[in-house]
C-alpha cells in the first residue's frame, strides 16, 4: 500500500499548473463578485440615507415572505446589515458555482481528456490531482473573502462584520467545492459532475428559500435553513450580533465531503467512476448528428426549462407586491425604472425580471455552444467526423439546441411569469421572447471564438458574457453612465412589458448574431481539429 506521501506526490506541481491555468478566471471572478459587495453597500447608503429609512425598509422586508425567500431576513438595519441581507445568499451561490467549475476542471475533466493519465505516468500520486483541485478552490475562495472584506471596510462598514460576511461566503464556496470533489469521483464525465453539483446548489437554494419565507426578520430560522450552506451564510448574521460558531458548519461539511472524496479516489481506477454510463442498445437508433446532439444535451435542456418555469412563477408572484415593497422610496423606484424602463412600477418590475431571465438564459446558450469545444478536446468529435457527417452538420446539431433551446426556456419563463402575475400573458410572453436577440448575440460570439480561436474560446467567451451580465445586474443599482450600460446588449433592447416596441435594435442584433455564427462556422471548416 502506498504511503500518504506517495499518494500526494506532485501536488505542488499540479497546484501551480492549476493556478496558472486559472490565472485569469480566479482574479476576475474574485474581483467582480467581491467588488459587487462594496458597490451594493455604497448604493444602499445612497438609497437609504437615514436610520429611519433603513429601519422602515427592513420592516417592509420582514413583512414580505416572497422577498425573504429570495434574499433572506434582515438581521440588522445598518448599511452593512442590509448589504449582508442582499448579498450573503447570492454571494454564497456564486461562490459555489465558481468552486464547482474549478474543482471539476482540475479533476474529472483532466481524466476525461486523458491528460491526467499522462501525468500519472510520471511521479504523480493517486490523490494529487484531487488535492490540487481543492487547494485551487481554497485559493479562489480566500481571494474572494479578502476582496469582500477589503471592499466592505473601505466602504465604511465595520471590520468584524466584514470578516464575518467574507468568511460566510467563502465557507459556502468551499462546501460546494467538496460537493464537486465527491461528484467528480462518482461520475464518468465532467458534464455530469457539474450537473450534480449544480443540482445540489439548486436544492440548497430551495431549502434556504423555504426556511427564509417562514421566518421573519431577526427570528430563528426554521429547520430547512440549517440544511443549506446558503442559509448558513445568511445566519452568520454579519453586522448583526455575529454568530461566529455558525462558520464551523461549512468547515465540518467540507471536511466530511473531502474524506468521502479521498476515500472514493483511492478505490477506483483512473478514468473510471462509481456511476458508469449505461450501455446503449446493440443497434443504434440515432440517425443524424442533430439527434445525437439532442441526446447529449436533453438532460440539461430539461433542467433549464423546468427551472425557468418555476422561477418565472416565483418572480411573477412578486410583481403584485412590488409597490408595497418599494413604498415611498423614490431612489428604489428609480432603480426598478432603470432596469425595467417604465414609469409604472409593476411594469418596470416585470420588465426587470424578464431581463434577469434573459441574462441567465445567456449562460445556457453559451454553455451549449461551448459543448462543441468539449466534444472536440475530449476526442469524441474526430470519430464522428471520420464518417460521412460533415463539420457543419455536426456543429448545426449543437447550435440548434443552443439557440432553439434559448427560445424554449425563455418562452417557459414568460409563461411562468404570466402564471405568477395572473395578467397579460401575451404581453409578458412577447417581452420574454424579445430578450432572444441579445442572448443569440452572445451565443454567436461564442461560435465565432470557437471557430477561430478554439483554445481561448471558453475563457474569452465567459469573460464577455460575465461582463454583459454584470452590467445588466449591477449597472442600474450603481447608476452607471449610459456608455457603460451600452456595452451590454440587453440594455439596448426595448424594455417590455409596458413600453414602446422598437424593432431596429432587435433586428440588428439578430443579423449580427447570424453573421457571427457564419464567421465561426467558416473558421471551423478551415482549421484543424483540436487546434
Amino acid at each position: 500500500m502506498r504511503t500518504t506521501t506517495e499518494q500526494l506526490a506532485g501536488t505542488g506541481t499540479l497546484l501551480r499548473l492549476a493556478l496558472r491555468r486559472d490565472r485569469l478566471l480566479i482574479p476576475l471572478w474574485a474581483l467582480a463578485l467581491g467588488g459587487s459587495f462594496a458597490s451594493v453597500a455604497r448604493s444602499l447608503a445612497a438609497l437609504y440615507e437615514t436610520d429611519a429609512a433603513r429601519a422602515e425598509f427592513a420592516r417592509s422586508v420582514a413583512a414580505n415572505g416572497t422577498v425573504r425567500a429570495l434574499y433572506g431576513p434582515v438581521f440588522a438595519d445598518s448599511v452593512g446589515g442590509l448589504t449582508a441581507w442582499r448579498m450573503a445568499g447570492t454571494g454564497a451561490a456564486l461562490a459555489g458555482a465558481m468552486s464547482l467549475v474549478i474543482v471539476v476542471r482540475h479533476t474529472r475533466e483532466e481524466e476525461e481528456t486523458g491528460r491526467q493519465e499522462m501525468l500519472s505516468a510520471a511521479m504523480v500520486g493517486r490523490r494529487a490531482a484531487l488535492t490540487a483541485g481543492l487547494l485551487a478552490a481554497l485559493a479562489a475562495n480566500a481571494a474572494l473573502m479578502l476582496v469582500i472584506v477589503a471592499g466592505m471596510v473601505n466602504s465604511g462598514a465595520g471590520v468584524a462584520g466584514s470578516v464575518a460576511l467574507g468568511a460566510a461566503v467563502g465557507g459556502a464556496g468551499m462546501v460546494f467545492a467538496g460537493t464537486a470533489a465527491v461528484a467528480a469521483q462518482l461520475t464518468g464525465n465532467a458534464r455530469l459532475a457539474k450537473g450534480l453539483t449544480a443540482a445540489a446548489l439548486g436544492a440548497a437554494f430551495a431549502l434556504k428559500a423555504v426556511g427564509d419565507a417562514a421566518a421573519g426578520a431577526g427570528s430563528s430560522p426554521v429547520p430547512t435553513t440549517w440544511l443549506s450552506p446558503m442559509g448558513w451564510a445568511e445566519h452568520v448574521r454579519a453586522f448583526g450580533a455575529e454568530r461566529w460558531w455558525v462558520l464551523l458548519l461549512p468547515v465540518a461539511a467540507f471536511a466530511l465531503q473531502a474524506v468521502v472524496a479521498y476515500t472514493l479516489a483511492g478505490r477506483r481506477d483512473l478514468g473510471m467512476s462509481f456511476l458508469p454510463a449505461r450501455p446503449g442498445p446493440a443497434a443504434g437508433a440515432l440517425g443524424t448528428a442533430g439527434a445525437l446532439a439532442l441526446r447529449l444535451q436533453r438532460g440539461g435542456l430539461a433542467g433549464w426549462a423546468g427551472g425557468f418555469l418555476l422561477a418565472g412563477i416565483a418572480f411573477g408572484g412578486l410583481a403584485n407586491g412590488a409597490a408595497e415593497l418599494v413604498g415611498d422610496n423614490e431612489a428604489t423606484r428609480r432603480i426598478f425604472e432603470r432596469m425595467g424602463g417604465q414609469r409604472g412600477l409593476t411594469d418596470a418590475f416585470l420588465a426587470s425580471m424578464v431581463g434577469m431571465l434573459g441574462m441567465v438564459a445567456a449562460l445556457f446558450t453559451v454553455a451549449s455552444v461551448l459543448r462543441l469545444h468539449g466534444e472536440e478536446t475530449a476526442g469524441r468529435a474526430e470519430p464522428l467526423l471520420a464518417s460521412p457527417v460533415g463539420r457543419l452538420r455536426w456543429a448545426a446539431g449543437h447550435l440548434t439546441i443552443a439557440f432553439g433551446g434559448a427560445a424554449l426556456i425563455m418562452a417557459l419563463g414568460g409563461v411562468g411569469l404570466s402564471i405568477g402575475y395572473g395578467h397579460d400573458p401575451a404581453g409578458i410572453l412577447g417581452a420574454a421572447l424579445l430578450r432572444l436577440p441579445a442572448i443569440w448575440l452572445l451565443g454567436g460570439l461564442a461560435v465565432l471564438l470557437y471557430g477561430l480561436t478554439p483554445s481561448a474560446a471558453p475563457t474569452t467567451t465567459w469573460a464577455a458574457t460575465g461582463l454583459a451580465l454584470a452590467l445588466g445586474w449591477l449597472g442600474p443599482a450603481l447608476n452607471l453612465p449610459p456608455w457603460a450600460m451600452d456595452l451590454s446588449p440587453f440594455d439596448r433592447l426595448p424594455k417590455l412589458p409596458g413600453g414602446e416596441m422598437a424593432w431596429p435594435p432587435a433586428l440588428i442584433m439578430t443579423a449580427l448574431a447570424g453573421a457571427l455564427v457564419a464567421g465561426g462556422l467558416a473558421g471551423l471548416r478551415r482549421r484543424d481539429l483540436r487546434g
